[in-house]
């Protein structure tokens, strides 16, 4: 019975990725990944030879690649999967290949590292006994105003992943829904120009319908409680 191996990688900075990743990623003899040219700067930065075979595995090639990797696990060969940020599967391709892998009866190994998620979560100093992870709200304006009216009740904090092109619309639409709460954008998360903007939502949303952003971003919503929305009325 072979392995595959779910390596997650660092969301920005090297300096994130875990002994236990690189060691991993030094033994595995053939390794899948969402971009290769990123892999190739984690391998020189930690001068890790180059595996047996690289293959890219990404979502214009997933069913393919999952096929092909099943087969190298069915041959007893090893495989190491990652993405090119974070955990493989977390949006991000990987679900299909683990699910096949799990299917035809192989072992499964996740090795921890960064991810974007609980850095925010924790950075934007709202609540986080309980909090849930949507990945990117849909893009056309329709079906993301109801991505949103799923969470207009419930008391969870809700993170989310959006691209900075859409970033506006992303927040004006959340405003209308879920109405003025607390919220935090956080911008290029462990890289040089990271940074963390904390305010209410109707702030924020006049704020960046202007303001260029650039970089990979993660929101921070406060859940339905009386203490983290702010009313219109007196």
């Amino acid at each position: 019975m072979a392995t595959l191996y779910i390596v997650a990688t660092p969301i920005g900075n090297l300096e994130d990725l875990t002994y236990r990743a690189a060691r991993m990623l030094g033994q595995v003899g053939i390794l899948a990944c969402e971009d290769t040219r990123t892999t190739r700067k984690i391998l020189a930065r930690y001068t890790i030879p180059h595996p047996e075979k690289l293959l890219a595995y990404h979502e214009h090639n997933e069913a393919q690649a999952a096929a092909g990797i099943v087969k190298l696990l069915d041959e007893g060969r090893n495989v190491a999967l990652c993405s090119e940020a974070g955990y493989p599967g977390i949006s991000d391709p990987g679900y299909r290949v683990i699910t096949a892998a799990l299917a035809a009866g192989h072992r499964l190994e996740v090795i921890p590292g960064a991810g974007a998620v609980e850095p925010a979560l924790v950075a934007s100093g709202l609540p986080t006994a309980t909090f849930t992870f949507k990945g990117f709200p849909p893009r056309r304006p329709g079906p993301r105003r109801r991505f949103f009216a799923s969470d207009r009740e419930p008391t969870h904090t809700l993170v989310l992943y959006e691209s900075p092109h859409r970033l506006a619309a992303c927040l004006r639409d959340a405003l209308d829904v879920l109405g003025d709460r607390r919220a935090a954008l956080c911008i290029e998360l462990t890289k040089k120009f990271e940074e963390v903007h904390r305010g209410w939502l109707k702030d924020l949303a006049e704020r960046f319908a202007t303001q260029p952003v650039r970089g990979e971003v993660t929101i921070v919503i406060a859940g339905n409680h009386p203490k983290f929305i702010r009313s219109d009325e007196p």
